[in-house]
């Protein structure tokens, strides 16, 4: 580039051409050449007007012309480089007030390690709320430790008004304490559904504070969200789930909801035909390895398939897992 532009311009690159190149050389052998000459010559400053003589032009030596190219361009940069100074002094002090205002802020996440601290968080969280409680509960029946001493304290919650509704997968219609705790529960007016999977856990309080898992690798850290955009989030996805969810509902002449074994075997069964293992089908439906081994041994009976590829190929030639068929998802339970 041989001469670099005013500034706030584009740089422009400027080259000296074939016929530059040889005019130059004729310039340098005759001492002088006249008339025409191309303008790359000029704007590099190889050739230099004669005094006196019209459209004649004189050869420089290209060390004295890139010298005074360079000098030029050299003071465009120091130029740009005293705004480039004062821009980041102007940031830098904007960029200490913003620090300043966030740090006196609440922060929109927080980060609970310990067992004692989350456990801590939750409970400030849960006895706050005035309004509405949502909670995600994956992976099977809860220990029934636990379970009680949820219990008093979501009874309260739902006799005061609060409008509690929880998920669970389907895996806990068959397990006794969850279920009893689910049925004083529903008894006070909270709403429990279940589904075959669900995405992770999660506990929203009131719409304002949510808690997720911190790490997949640690089981006692989570997070605290406060974020309106998150939370928001957090919220419809629930909803969705909700929505395609099941009710649970517990009566005195039958102590047990419908165990929705044929939803259940759909789920096994498409997972089965989507490559996953036995162990990773378990993990995500909440039930053990050698439940969900029952279910596909029963699916294969019913439709003849005697090795794990033929029920992909069976299912797959029936269309049992298309749309129109969801209905006969899998065979009649037996």
């Amino acid at each position: 580039m041989c001469r670099y532009p005013e500034m706030g311009a584009s740089p422009r690159e400027v080259r000296v051409c074939d016929e530059g190149l040889q005019l130059y050389r004729e310039a340098l052998e005759a001492g002088t050449v006249s008339g025409g000459v191309p303008e790359c010559l000029i704007e590099c400053g190889l050739l230099r007007p004669l005094p006196g003589r019209e459209n004649s032009f004189v050869p420089v030596p290209p060390r004295v012309a890139e010298s005074e190219v360079t000098r030029s361009v050299e003071r465009e940069i120091e130029q740009y480089e005293g705004i480039l100074a004062a821009l980041r002094s102007s940031f830098l002090a904007a960029e200490i007030v913003y620090r300043d205002t966030q740090r006196q802020a609440e922060p929109s996440i927080e980060s609970l390690k310990g067992e004692k601290v989350i456990g801590e968080a939750l409970r400030l969280a849960v006895e706050s709320c005035r309004e509405e409680l949502l909670t995600a509960q994956p992976g099977g029946g809860r220990p029934p430790a636990l379970l009680a001493e949820a219990l008093p304290r979501d009874l309260a919650l739902v006799r005061r008004g609060l409008r509690q509704r929880t998920l669970y997968q389907h895996s806990v219609r068959s397990h006794r304490p969850t279920l009893a705790y689910i049925e004083r529960v529903l008894a006070e007016g909270a709403q429990v559904r279940t589904l075959d999977e669900i995405f992770e856990r999660v506990i929203i309080c009131d719409r304002t504070v949510a808690f997720i898992p911190g790490a997949p690798e640690r089981k006692s850290a989570a997070l605290a969200i406060r974020h309106p955009g998150a939370i928001d989030f957090l919220t419809k996805v629930f909803e969705h789930m909700w929505e395609r969810a099941e009710p649970v509902s517990v009566s005195m002449d039958r102590h047990r909801p419908d165990l929705l074994t044929d939803s259940v075997r759909r789920t096994v069964l498409r997972m089965v035909v989507t490559g996953h293992t036995d162990e990773s089908i378990a993990a995500r439906l909440g039930v053990s390895a050698r439940t969900v081994s029952t279910h596909i041994k029963k699916i294969s009976e019913a439709l003849g398939s005697r090795s794990r590829a033929e029920l992909g190929y069976l299912v797959s030639q029936r269309r049992l897992l298309e749309a129109g068929n969801a209905s006969a998802g899998t065979p009649a339970t037996p």
